[in-house]
């Protein structure tokens, strides 16, 4: 996602959105007027509410990898560098963006995409860091909160038009070269604000970042050096360049710079984390296209002779799965069997085990796998995701309900999970629960109209115990102060009427 077609997208959700707060905000319930030359701060609570309308616009429009294994590695990886982000107390929320371009983003309030193409395109987990340590840097410093604030309401406007037309072309199959004059034109509409970002805060995101990223522990070249091999690998010509060149222009001179801040911190011996090189074979996987291309790809790794690092036979499995026949499934249960054998303690085999007995058929193996991983890894994320998926091929929703409840009172969902822990309640027959678990995923797009709504049909179900109508009423108090003044009253005053 360039810039410009960022300013775009905020620009829509600023005059589209009726949006209000979530609890975890304690700021107006109505986005700020950005647009207002009156409106001289822009609060981290505003930009929070407007970051998480953006990540809902793309969630909605399928743009967000939703892989439990890809959540939780990108999020513990950009937690572990935003733990030492102490300016301004804001939240971060990382997630993985579906696109094979080499991109990265920071959203307004915290929340960081990275494309799924950037990540395979590093070759150690210190650059993947280095661009989060950046992106982080982008957050922190406010730039782009400044780049909202110094834009007029009739340039996002005329954003917002553009924007249009490429998402409408996107689903409706509009001519190459038809989207590209489109997004040229949102390109040159933010071009000011562009090179601002550009020329003034690229620099004091390369050094706060720099800082956050050796307090990780990570090695602090690995910043420099990504960029630096981008640009000699896409420098040539403009088609070829990637979007976070275009974002990130590179020069010489800064290349210069951050290495020799580089050079002035410490620089620890930095071994990747076998998850880093998991969650790449599972992108690269994600991204390849479907036909035999993979075969290729993976060829050195069907055979146990040649000295294969067990990512490369983990990235084969899933390629063998992804290609369905019974002899590639057949092929991928070997390989995930021999791994998760060999390596009990990690969890990403044994979830996979389990998710390919379940592709075979074997729902009884693949309940017996994951159970024991469920045993080894409690509150595992990836492996509670996976277990439920079996528990209910199974037949046993109520305990899939159980072990989600147990989960998400500890571990806060993300949406999908939230919409998926409302399915299961709804087939164990809580019906109350899965309102009111569809009513946390509303809650979590910024709708708590419609989360209220879920809330009393919660309320309104036969046979719910005191616990459920206290916990029901109590949240729909909660949420209703958030809404507009001339709506909380009755807001506040419907649940008890719903119970007669």
């Amino acid at each position: 996602m360039n810039h410009a077609l960022l300013l775009a997208l905020t620009a829509m959700v600023l005059l589209t959105e009726p949006f209000t707060a979530s609890l975890a905000q304690t700021g107006p319930s109505d986005l700020p007027d950005i647009g207002n030359p009156a409106s001289s701060t822009l609060s981290v609570a505003d930009e929070r509410k407007i970051g998480r309308a953006i990540v809902r616009q793309l969630r909605e429009a399928g743009e967000i990898v939703d892989d439990p294994e890809v959540n939780e590695y990108i999020q513990s990886v950009g937690s572990r560098i935003a733990s030492f982000a102490h300016e301004g107390g804001h939240q971060f929320t990382f997630f993985v963006v579906r696109d094979s371009g080499i991109n990265a983003f920071a959203l307004p309030g915290g929340y960081i995409g990275v494309n799924a193409g950037l990540l395979t395109a590093t070759v150690n987990e210190s650059e993947l860091a280095g661009v989060l340590a950046h992106e982080i840097a982008h957050v922190t410093q406010r730039h782009i909160a400044r780049s909202l604030q110094n834009s007029s309401r009739t340039n996002m406007a005329s954003a917002a038009a553009v924007l249009a037309a490429v998402l409408i072309g996107a689903t409706t199959g509009m001519p190459a070269d038809a989207l590209m004059g489109t997004m040229t034109a949102a390109q040159s509409l933010a071009v000011q604000q562009q090179i601002g970002f550009t020329r003034t805060n690229e620099s004091e995101a390369d050094r706060v970042g720099m800082g956050f990223l050796a307090d990780a522990g990570f090695d602090p070249f690995g910043m420099p050096t990504f960029f630096w091999t981008l640009q000699q690998r896409y420098g040539g010509s403009d088609a070829r360049i990637p979007p976070l060149l275009r974002t990130h222009p590179v020069t010489s001179e800064r290349v210069a710079d951050t290495r020799d801040r580089a050079a002035r911190l410490p620089r620890p011996v930095v071994e990747d984390s076998l998850s880093y090189e998991l969650i790449r074979e599972r992108l690269r996987v994600r991204s390849l296209p479907a036909d035999t291309a993979w075969r290729e790809l993976y060829r050195d790794a069907a055979s146990a002779d040649l000295p294969v690092s067990d990512a490369r036979r983990y990235g084969r499995a899933l390629a063998l799965l992804r290609a369905g026949d019974d002899s590639s499934v057949r092929e991928a249960l070997g390989l995930l069997a021999d791994l998760a054998t060999r390596r009990p303690d990690v969890s990403v085999y044994q979830a996979g085990l389990g998710s390919a007995q379940l592709v075979q058929g074997d729902v009884a193996a693949s309940r017996q796998t994951l159970a024991r991983a469920q045993a080894l890894f409690p509150r595992n994320v990836p492996v509670s995701m996976r277990f439920a998926e079996t528990l209910m091929q199974s037949g046993e929703p109520k305990l899939a309900h159980t072990m989600l409840l147990d989960l998400f009172n500890n571990v806060a969902p993300t949406p999908e999970q939230a919409r998926y822990i409302a399915l299961v309640a709804s087939a164990a027959g809580d019906t109350g629960d899965a309102h009111y678990y569809m009513s946390e995923f509303h809650v979590m797009g910024g709708d708590l109209q419609m989360a209220i709504d879920q809330l009393k049909l919660a309320l309104a179900q036969p046979g719910l115990n005191d616990v459920q109508t206290q916990r029901f009423t109590a949240r729909i108090e909660e949420l209703s102060e958030y809404l507009p003044k001339g709506r909380r009253a009755r807001e506040v005053a419907e649940p008890g009427a719903s119970r007669g």
